[in-house]
């Protein structure tokens, strides 16, 4: 086996065990009913998050690997969009969905809330919106990684 072989192995495991995780922390939350379940939520979407940026850090680093070791892919449109694609969604991460889960993180943070504030539904809904889009940009990344169609 290859050092592009165990890359590849490495690169698609990280695939599943980063970016799979990700698709599903916005529904673990949405059936919360009290502030309780919403921390405990919270709380289990926050240790998901560690294998997304595990896996995150491990694509970015593997794919630049594969890429090094052929450098002909540097000139596939489709691992540069792929790559450009990932930047974005990384650069999102703390620029735009940071900055929309702080007052989330502040509400959950504060003891004396015992019930789901109506605000949590506003501020909910504009972080998942751009958590979407970020999904959106790691489905066409993998349709781009399975098809290379050009």
């Amino acid at each position: 086996m290859s050092l592009y072989d165990l890359l590849v192995i490495i690169h698609v495991f990280a695939a599943i065990l980063g970016l799979g995780p990700g698709f599903v922390m916005i529904y673990i939350v949405t059936n919360a009913k009290d502030m309780t379940q919403l921390r405990h939520a919270y709380h289990i979407r926050n240790r998901i998050h560690h294998f997304v940026m595990v896996g995150g850090t491990l694509l970015l680093v593997t794919g630049l690997g594969m890429g090094i070791i052929h450098p002909d892919l540097f000139t596939q449109y489709w691992f540069l969009i792929s790559l450009v694609l990932f930047l974005v969604a990384l650069v999102a991460g703390p620029l735009v969905l940071s900055p929309r889960a702080k007052p989330i993180k502040e509400m959950l943070a504060d003891d004396r809330i015992q019930e789901i504030p109506d605000t949590y539904e506003g501020l909910a809904k504009e972080l998942f919106f751009y958590e979407r889009m970020t999904n959106i940009i790691f489905l066409i990344i993998i349709l781009l990684m399975i098809t290379k169609p050009f």
